[in-house]
This record gives structure tokens, sequence and C-alpha cells, in this order.
């Protein structure tokens, strides 16, 4: 999926060079920008989710049943204490943000706290975990910004085109093509990526804890309530960050699947269905 998404900037950034008679310039220049953009995105990810999302950050003596549940399952992992957060966002969710092991914070939304049992949120929390210990922050933030510098350099290429003498229509044609097609390509990538790393920390996360069948609980409660209507969650871009939708229950087939920044919750409890027949020797 990463070398389809780079072949897409190849694309474009030749188009851009193709668009001053330059294409090695336009390559070069993407670059640049590419390099640059991921740099931000590793660096300031786990600040920026932390403040979008309103998190404290807090003790184990603020939240003693949420922090020695991490604690736990970090020293089962072979991971080292991430920091943890509580974010009063009026949906049950959580997320994992940071740039690897040594840099990670784990959050668990307040209606979360309430909602779930000792065993569902130690599924939860071990789900995050996963994130953490496969790196899938760095890659979703990897993915996010390469799909949006898709977006960012055709709409460029669109202007360029139309304020270039030395082109005809034909150039601002193709650059309007462009702009139409790649970035929903990089969407779908991105959304993609984001679906598979879904699926493997639900099995890395069910691994950890043995209990497979919490964790689908879990989920099943979260996605019911995030479909409540006094889950008012408005930020669609970031919301392949949580371990379930944030907006809730959706329409399921065809091509909206595509569209998914999660797996379906039917999809992902069938898997741990088959995980928790594997060990524990339950059929379902």
């Amino acid at each position: 999926m990463f070398v389809a998404m780079t072949g897409l900037l190849v694309v474009i950034g030749t188009l851009v060079g193709a668009l001053f008679s330059n294409w090695m310039l336009g390559l070069a220049v993407m670059l640049v920008v590419s390099v640059l953009f991921n740099a931000f995105s590793y660096f300031f990810s786990k600040k920026l989710a932390l403040k979008a999302h309103k998190v404290r950050l807090v003790t184990r003596e603020e939240e003693p049943r949420l922090y020695s549940i991490v604690e736990n399952l970090s020293m089962k992992a072979g991971l080292p204490m991430p920091e943890v957060g509580v974010s009063e966002m009026p949906m049950p969710n959580a997320f994992a943000t940071g740039r690897g092991p040594k840099d990670a914070a784990v959050v668990a939304t307040r209606p979360l706290l309430n909602m779930l049992t000792d065993e569902e949120l130690e599924g939860v929390m071990a789900h995050e975990l996963s994130h953490v210990k496969n790196r899938d922050i760095l890659v979703m933030s990897v993915a996010s910004t390469l799909a949006s510098l898709v977006a960012f350099v055709t709409r460029i290429a669109v202007w360029s085109a139309l304020f270039n003498n030395e082109n005809n229509g034909m150039g601002l044609a193709i650059a309007l093509l462009a702009d139409i097609t790649l970035p929903i390509a990089a969407m779908l990538i991105q959304l993609g990526v984001s679906r598979n790393r879904e699926f493997l920390a639900d099995e890395s996360g069910a691994r950890l804890t043995g209990k497979p069948m919490a964790l689908a609980s879990a989920l099943t409660r979260i996605e019911s309530g995030c479909s409540a209507r006094t889950n008012n969650y408005d930020n669609p871009s970031t919301a392949n960050m949580w371990i379930s939708n944030p907006f809730g229950k959706k329409k399921e087939g065809g091509l909206i699947n595509l569209f998914r920044t999660h797996p379906t919750t039917e999809a992902r409890i069938e898997r741990l269905k088959a995980l928790d027949t594997e060990l524990n020797g339950r059929v379902h």
C-alpha cells in the first residue's frame, strides 16, 4: 500500500514538473515537501492528538483502575510504561498515540471507563498497547500525511496550470483529472492501511490477554455508545485514531466498506471468535 502511495506521489511530481516543462523539478519539489510533511507528522502527532481531544494525563493516584491495567499489560508485553490519559469527550472510545514505545500515550474517554467491566477495559487497553508495539501510530501518521500531501499538491497543479501561459488546455485538463482522481486513490490506500492495522491490533491485543471475547464484548458496547445521540464527535480527520468508529454504526457492504476507517464490528468479532477457538478451544 505504501508502494502504491509512493507511486502516486511520483506521478503527481512528474505532472507538476511537466506543467513547467521540467519533470525533474517536480520530482525534486515532491521529495522535499514529502520529507517536511513526514518530519512534522513524526515529531508532533502525539502532542497534536492529545491537545485536539482535550486529554488530561493522569497518575496512578488519580485513575488507579486504568493506570494499573495499563501498567500490568505493558509489563506483560515488554513495553515501557506509556503515559496514561483521560478525555472527557461524550463517547466511549480509546486511542493510542506517540512516535514509538518510548514516547507513547494511551487514552480512554470517561464514558468508556464508566461503561466497561475490568476484563473489557483490559481488552481495549491491550488493543491500544498493541498499536504502540506494532508502531501503528507512526504507520498511520505517515499514511495520513501522504494522503493529505497528494490532495494538496494536485490542487497546486491545477492553479499552476491556470496561470502558466506556456501550457495549453491539455495541461489544465490533466491537472484537473489528477485533482479529482488521485486524492481519492490516496484516501482509499490510507483507509485500507487503517483497517488492516485495526485487525492486527485486535489479534495482538487478544493474544496478550488471552481473552478475545472480552474485546469482542467491548467493541459491541463501544459501537452502541458511539451511536448514541449524546455523541457530538465532529472530526473526521482523526476518526481512524480511535479503537472504534467515533461516528457509530454505519451502513455496510459494497463500495461503502472501501471508505471505512475501521473494519465492521461484525467482521472484527468473527475474527476474535476464531482466535478464541484457537486459544481457548471454545466453539462459537
